[in-house]
């Protein structure tokens, strides 16, 4: 059975810019030199690999979402797009880089997703990734949670849907994968959000998984109270700041 597709490309591009945004960050981490093959896994909509070929690089993005591909193609024609899992890359092989952002949190298979672009990397190749470390956006996904036990339903945490680990923990797993590990940090990023509704529009981006089995009424209920209770605590200067924790790690074959 194929498995549904959840992501809202437009919805993402329109509120949540940020998301690329921060990721531009990173490209100076990459270092991308011209002429070279570099790999964006988990490439959302296009834009850091259209940051990406600007700067003369063959960029080739990849994506579990066909949502969010299709609309990337749209975007930026002259870049290839696939749809493929960060656990299973194909068709790719002997590349100088492969870049992640904001992807690695919601692939709960860590090591089989490292070997995969371990085994594309020629050797000497980097990996660099940015993405949600240990005790990230906990203050809202505390709440989400019991909200929805308060409602009367059960939650446990396989049903969690991200992996947000320690450096020591990911930087572990680079190093069983192969990697040798050059560069890793843990960092606080406070996350503005767009709007008077930017936390309620990013629990229906990004927490969707969180409300499996609810009904919409009932999670419409959920968010409001969620709201609610984090005003005191995540509205700051008339906005939204959710309260992100990013880890970066750079890894070479």
């Amino acid at each position: 059975m194929t498995k549904q597709d959840y992501w809202n490309a437009t919805r993402y591009d329109t509120q949540h810019a940020f998301v690329s945004h921060y990721g531009k960050d990173i490209l100076s981490l990459l270092q991308p030199q011209q002429g070279e093959t570099i790999v964006d896994v988990g490439c959302g909509t296009g834009d850091l690999a259209h940051e990406l070929s600007k700067q003369d690089v063959h960029v080739i993005g990849i994506d579990a979402s066909p949502n969010m591909i299709a609309t990337a193609k749209e975007k930026y024609p002259h870049i290839p797009f696939y749809v493929q899992s960060a656990t299973q890359l194909t068709g790719f092989s002997n590349v100088d880089a492969v870049f992640s952002n904001a992807t690695l949190h919601w692939v709960k298979e860590p090591l089989t997703a490292l070997q995969s672009m371990y085994a594309i990397l020629k050797s000497g190749g980097r990996f660099v990734a940015e993405f949600g470390g240990a005790h990230n956006v906990e203050t809202i996904t505390h709440a989400i949670i019991d909200e929805i036990r308060h409602a009367g339903y059960r939650f446990d945490d396989a049903q969690f849907p991200w992996y947000y680990p320690s450096i020591a923990e990911y930087t572990t797993l680079m190093e069983a994968a192969g990697f040798h590990v050059t560069f890793a940090e843990h960092i606080n990023r406070p996350t503005p959000l767009q709007g008077d509704e930017g936390l309620r529009n990013w629990m229906y981006m990004f927490a969707d998984g969180l409300f499996e089995g609810i009904e919409k009424n009932v999670k419409d209920r959920i968010i409001k109270k969620v709201e609610e209770r984090l005003r005191d605590v995540l509205w700051q200067d008339g906005r939204w700041i959710a309260d992100y924790k990013r880890i970066r790690v750079m890894g070479v074959k």
